[in-house]
Parts: C-alpha cells; sequence; structure tokens
C-alpha cells in the first residue's frame, strides 16, 4: 500500500485555504491546514507531511520563517510558496530558504501538484511572465496598501490619492475574505 500523501497548508485566509484543501483531498492528500508558524510547529509534533505549501504574508508574520522551519525540520519537503505579492528578493528568499517553487496568486491545486513534481529547473522557461489585468494589478495594490495600513480603509484612501468612498465601493465589488 503506498504512503498516504500528507500536505501541511499554512495559509491565513480561511475561505482560501478550505477550498485549496477540499481540492487536494479530493486528489488523495491528508491534509492539514493551520494558519500560522506557532500551529505549524505543533501540528508537525503529530503530522508528517512530505509536502507543503505557504502563503508568504501571513497575519503579523512571513512565510518565510515558516519555509525555513519546515525545510529544517525536513530538507526533503517539497514546499511551494504562494503569494498574491510576488517580487524577485522573497522567491529568490524562498529558494534559498528550502522552498522547491514560488508561485504568484491565483494559483489553483493543478499549479502547485505541478509544480511539486517539478524539482529540476528549466532553461527553457518562458522570460516574462503572464500578463495581468489592470483591474488585478489594481486590486493587488489596494490590497497590498490595505496590509501596509493595517486595514485603515481612510488611510488606505489617502496613500493611493483616491476619496474614501470610492475605495469603499471598489472594496464592496470586491469582498476581502
Amino acid at each position: 500500500m503506498a504512503e498516504p500523501k500528507r500536505l501541511i497548508l499554512i495559509e491565513d485566509d480561511e475561505k482560501f485555504a478550505a477550498t485549496l484543501k477540499r481540492s487536494f483531498e479530493r486528489r488523495g492528500y491528508e491534509v492539514a491546514h493551520v494558519s500560522g508558524l506557532e500551529q505549524a510547529l505543533e501540528t508537525l509534533r503529530t503530522f508528517t507531511p512530505r509536502y507543503a505549501v505557504v502563503d508568504l504574508k501571513l497575519a503579523g508574520e512571513s512565510g518565510l520563517a515558516c519555509v525555513r522551519a519546515l525545510a529544517e525540520r525536513d530538507p526533503d519537503m517539497l514546499i511551494v510558496v504562494l503569494t498574491g505579492f510576488a517580487s524577485i528578493a522573497t522567491a529568490v528568499e524562498a529558494i534559498k530558504l528550502g522552498a522547491c517553487h514560488y508561485l504568484a496568486k491565483p494559483s489553483n491545486t493543478d499549479d502547485i501538484e505541478a509544480a511539486f513534481l517539478k524539482r529540476e529547473g528549466d532553461i527553457d522557461a518562458a522570460i516574462g511572465g503572464r500578463a495581468t489585468s489592470i483591474k488585478n494589478l489594481e486590486w493587488e495594490r489596494i490590497h497590498q496598501t490595505l496590509v501596509e495600513t493595517d486595514f485603515n480603509i481612510s488611510e488606505t484612501a489617502r496613500r493611493l490619492g483616491m476619496h474614501r468612498r470610492t475605495l469603499a465601493r471598489k472594496l464592496e465589488k470586491r469582498r476581502m475574505s
């Protein structure tokens, strides 16, 4: 009998985590979901995953700390970092700390599973990223500023140079969870 595929999911967005967890479970994975480093370390006392999916920006802490802790615990663990705030600097650090892959959100289960299977580099990788729509860029910038201002709507609107009501309408159209 094959060893069960165990995955630890470190994600503080409960709705996204629930969706991802269900999707992996349908594919035969045993999934433990936690929302931060402390919970992850506690879970690892009784749960031994082969795979990990780590959000880069967790509430109050960096996912990079989780990557380091997971890689120190098991250097062979396949760790994929997910982020809505992709940058070259964090990608490089994630790989240095032990991640096998770094994916920009939105990514789905197919993308993540493909990243687990792709251990080697690809010299034929396309140079240039996937096109991002103006709406997605705007949403990412709004969300990044909200995080920076600790979700203060008035301060976020001021920093973005827009009226507070305009920002409130944009947020209402695309609810955050």
